[in-house]
């Protein structure tokens, strides 16, 4: 592969994992706005941006011929609903102060997606993938048995993603005109609380300070900017690289929770994060085998 575009690639994948890895520190900005008025604004300015970024990209035809197909928008509004939920519970974890749980949600969700593929692709485990799953099952049982109950929120944020993941791969389109078409299939639902609201006196995107009103478009640009580096990474590194770098957001998203707002570790959920992390370890290792083995 060429060196130039290699490099190239990995720039572009820590453009992506870094930004989501920091997503904690930019939306804490806006924790006086309610976790679903930010969804809303994140949806509504992300449409319009990946709009603006398909008309310079005069990208229109491949995307309204897309959103001709009724396969196509059928499983994008799936994935929609999976990944709007996904943004929800993450914005509340946030807003909660719940940031280590939610990094727990993203390194959980490798290991998700074996149990998904074994689940719903019927494919096969080797060993060293059947021990991961075995670890990430004594993970959620040591949060059971030590703090008193599952991690409902990590859990939720590993599970969303993952199916959001299967959903999305059986879907044959581009990324940015996906992420249009996602955006715009949550819009009808969010328009009914935005109304909602508004019926109650309270508005969803004016009425905020200078500094706020400036915040809110840009987390629609910030919802696009970083899948667009994605799909670059990915057109450029063999998926075992990607696969690597995709833990830099959830431990970006761990040490800002522990470093920068000061959460509490607890002994027992490091022990939760310790098991993961030898999951995950086990996990990488077998995906780096099948790679070698298949070049």
């Amino acid at each position: 592969m060429d060196k130039g575009k290699t490099l190239a690639g990995i720039g572009f994948g820590l453009g992506a994992y870094g930004i989501w890895g920091f997503f904690p520190l930019f939306f804490r900005q806006l924790g006086h706005v309610s976790p679903l008025d930010l969804l809303c604004n994140r949806a509504v300015w992300g449409c319009l941006f990946v709009s603006l970024i398909l008309t310079a990209r005069r990208h229109w035809a491949v995307t309204l011929a897309a959103a001709r197909r009724p396969g196509t928008v059928l499983r994008l509004t799936v994935a929609a609903l999976l990944v709007g939920s996904n943004w929800l519970a993450f914005l509340w974890a946030v807003d909660q102060r719940q940031v280590v749980a939610s990094s727990l949600g993203y390194f959980l969700t490798p290991l998700v997606n074996i149990l998904l593929g074994m689940l719903v692709l019927k494919e096969r485990l080797n060993t060293k993938e059947w021990a991961s799953v075995g670890l990430a099952v004594a993970a959620v049982g040591n949060e059971f048995f030590s703090l008193g109950s599952l991690p409902w929120i990590s859990l939720f944020i590993g599970g969303s993603f993952g199916l959001y993941g299967l959903v999305r791969k059986q879907v044959a389109i581009d990324a940015i005109s996906g992420l249009w078409l996602e955006t715009l299939s949550l819009l009808p639902l969010l328009a009914i609380y935005t109304l909602w609201q508004n019926s109650h006196g309270h508005s969803v995107f004016t009425g905020f300070d200078n500094f706020t009103q400036l915040m809110l478009p840009m987390a629609g640009a910030l919802t696009a900017l970083p899948l667009m580096l994605f799909a670059a990474a990915t057109q450029r590194l063999n998926l075992a690289t990607v696969g690597m770098l995709m833990y830099i957001n959830p431990t970006l998203q761990f040490l800002t929770a522990v470093m920068i707002f000061g959460e509490v570790l607890q002994p027992a959920r490091l022990m939760t994060f310790a098991l993961i992390w030898a999951g995950l370890l086990l996990y990488s290792w077998s995906g780096w085998q099948k790679y070698r083995a298949q070049r």
